[in-house]
């Protein structure tokens, strides 16, 4: 019997997979399967991924003439990358028409599971980057029948890629996949380990960086000076009694003409809007911490789904929207902008 994927992460579905696959010996390479992609192979010349991405991005596979099957699947080896390709490097001008990427679960909606490591949501999002694809390029997988099963859409993130197609050894299943793919590199997930170990990664940054485009790494803003994402003062959000209405907050004063409870939006006050209909003042504040962007108080407004943060000065201010960019509580990407901005619309 086929497995489901009935887990409640991704690696309770790959877990699922490689297992059923090991002990049905459904893989072909590499073998044990756990931890790697299942390989399908095709007989066609293709611009691969180096491995890992220690040297480049692209290296166009060109098989010897009169290639036998056994050169012919060395050529999808790690060595055969070595021994019979070329690189293709960011200004080649490359134009990708199709993507074929490798899974380890993937559902008939198009929502996909890789092995855990984010390799090929980072391939395609330097494919996106320099260029080489747009969200017209069809992405297709090609994987076992008992790979195709049903994963929650929850676990399904931003920087994942999603696929147009999936070929099985007896299907051929169109997704119509709607969501989004990735629209470029998501700098904030990416760490400075990450970083050391893909020299590409690093010229794509600085491509992007004097473009003018925010490229923040994962935990930079914790070394960074500048105000708004180095507060180091304590976040506190004070309680009104029960019987006051009114949203949680420190001490407002409003403004002439402000609507009345509310403070008016100062140049020093972050709008934070879209909140989960289910999120807590708490789930905010753990966020805003790990992001190291903690503001002097916080109004939490969560009925009406936003929240005002409130910095020291406008600067502070304005780097804390910066910062906190892309913010996301649950599955939902939050918007932050300045207070009086938001005001202002």
């Amino acid at each position: 019997m086929e497995p489901r994927a009935v887990g409640v992460s991704k690696q309770d579905i790959r877990e699922q997979i490689w297992g059923y696959m090991e002990s049905q010996n459904l893989a072909d390479f590499p073998r044990p399967v756990h931890h790697r992609i299942p390989n399908f192979k095709s007989k066609k010349t293709l611009l691969v991924p180096t491995p890992r991405l220690r040297t480049g991005l692209f290296n166009k596979i060109t098989p010897p003439p009169g290639a036998t099957k056994d050169i012919l699947r060395k050529c999808a080896t790690s060595q055969g990358v070595r021994n019979y390709s070329v690189p293709i490097g960011l200004d080649s001008r490359v134009l990708v028409d199709l993507v074929v990427v490798g899974s380890v679960a993937v559902s008939e909606k198009g929502w996909r599971i890789g092995k855990g490591e984010g390799y090929a949501d980072l391939e395609y999002a330097m494919m996106v980057s320099m260029g080489a694809v747009s969200k017209e390029t069809p992405v297709v997988t090609i994987v076992h029948d008992c790979q195709v099963v049903d994963i929650p859409e929850e676990l399904v993130e931003e920087h994942d890629i999603t696929v147009d197609y999936i070929l099985t050894p007896t299907r051929v299943i169109a997704t119509g996949c709607k969501r989004p793919k990735p629209m470029g590199i998501t700098w904030f997930k990416i760490s400075l380990e990450m970083m050391e170990k893909i020299p590409i990664l690093r010229s794509l940054r600085a491509r992007e960086q004097q473009a003018g485009k925010d490229v923040t790494l994962q935990g930079e803003h914790q070394h960074l000076p500048e105000p708004g994402c180095q507060q180091t003062v304590p976040l506190s959000v004070g309680r009104r009694p029960p019987d006051t209405p009114g949203p949680e907050t420190n001490s407002m004063e409003a403004a002439p003409g402000s609507p009345p409870g509310e403070g008016a939006p100062l140049a020093a006050d972050v709008y934070v809007g879209n909140l989960p209909g289910d999120a807590r003042v708490s789930d905010l504040k753990r966020a805003l911490r790990e992001l190291g962007s903690v503001p002097l108080r916080l109004t939490w407004q969560g009925p009406r789904r936003r929240a005002f943060l409130h910095y020291p000065d406008s600067a502070a201010a304005q780097q804390a929207v910066s910062c906190l960019q892309g913010l996301r509580l649950g599955t939902d990407t939050l918007r932050v902008a300045l207070a009086r901005q938001q005001r202002d619309k």
